[in-house]
């Protein structure tokens, strides 16, 4: 069984930029979204796709389980998604032993920028980039799959300043 245990950020500034070190453009929907579990889709670089199951609502930790299906099937559940598909470019970006991520959004979240670094356990204490800004975990509407399924009801209360 996989747990999924991250922090999430926003973002201040373009200071990661210089140290990343791939990009991936990424499509993803949700075909299930429940307040403690998800079905999720993804497309990376239209050449992959991944189906997600995500189960819990600990504020770090969460149960996850992937799967590779085809590319062809993936986008036909897109087509079929809750909600928006989210658009973003997602750079990989060392700093001080993690590995942050770091999703630009583009479509209907353009202008949000938000940082993940992955961890394993709970007690990890990696050291904050000084292009992050204030501190998003546990806040729902910063969720990939808050963005996608409660897009219409949400979007002016999100902030895209860190």
């Amino acid at each position: 069984m996989a747990k999924e245990i991250e922090r999430k950020f926003l973002v201040r500034n373009d200071g990661w930029r210089s140290a990343a070190e791939t990009k991936s453009v990424l499509k993803q929907g949700y075909i299930a979204s429940m307040d403690d579990r998800s079905v999720r889709v993804r497309v990376l670089d239209n050449t992959t796709a991944r189906l997600t199951i995500k189960i819990g609502r600990s504020t770090m930790t969460r149960e996850e389980f992937e799967y590779d299906i085809p590319v062809a099937d993936a986008q036909q559940l897109l087509d079929d998604a809750i909600g928006i598909v989210i658009e973003k470019t997602r750079y990989r970006v060392p700093h001080e032993g993690y590995m942050w991520e770091v999703d630009v959004f583009a479509g209907q979240h353009r202008g949000l920028v938000i940082a993940e670094v992955e961890m394993r356990s709970e007690s990890d204490k990696p050291a904050l980039p000084a292009w992050l800004g204030r501190e998003v975990t546990g806040d729902f509407r910063y969720s990939n799959q808050a963005l996608a399924t409660e897009f219409e009801r949400d979007r002016h209360a999100l902030s895209n300043t860190a």
